[in-house]
């Protein structure tokens, strides 16, 4: 599964950039950023259909 992590801004909440990364990924990101103090959104990537 594929999960989509966006970045806020620290005054509004606004999405200042996303990437898409495995779930593998997602507990390394938010490891990061709970560090940092960083505020992210985390929800499933949309997937393509064929």
């Amino acid at each position: 599964m594929r999960f989509e992590i966006m970045r806020l801004d620290d005054i509004d909440g606004a999405a200042v950039d996303s990437t898409v990364v495995d779930a593998a990924s997602v507990d390394r990101i938010v490891q990061q950023a709970a560090a940092s103090g960083q505020r992210i959104y985390i929800r499933p990537a949309e997937t393509a259909v064929l």
